[in-house]
């Protein structure tokens, strides 16, 4: 079988979809930097546990730890975004439900990391 790609589109890795290996490497990038960001949020949770509600927005007061929550926030939801198209593209066959639950995806997604994002910001903006 002749392979009917240019040989620039063969050095860039391009397919059909244009995409080539990106899809492959933002998940990559954010599953490591989840390592890091969750053994973080982990930490905290754990460390917050019997804390009072003045106590826990005290904490996510500090400039560092709001940071580090809107990273988890969105380092987190990206992957989750990621993943799930893998599984909506490999698993769904009727092309009409497919473009239904990736729009469902990436809008579920955004609602999430919205809602957790303003409730980060609310509390680091002492709301």
């Amino acid at each position: 079988m002749a392979d009917m790609r240019t040989p620039l589109s063969r050095v860039r890795g391009l397919g059909s979809a244009k995409e080539g290996t990106d899809h492959f490497w933002r998940q990559r990038v954010t599953a490591v930097a989840n390592v890091p960001l969750l053994i973080f949020f982990v930490v905290m949770v754990i460390g917050l546990q019997g804390a009072t509600h003045s106590e826990f927005v005290a904490i996510m007061g500090s400039p560092i730890v709001a940071i580090l929550m809107l990273l988890v926030i969105l380092s987190a939801t990206i992957h989750m975004r990621l993943g799930m198209q893998i599984v909506i593209e490999d698993y769904i066959r009727i092309e009409g439900l497919k473009i239904l639950c990736l729009l469902g995806n990436t809008f579920f997604t955004i609602v999430i990391a919205a809602a957790s994002i303003f409730a980060v910001l609310k509390m680091s903006f002492g709301g």
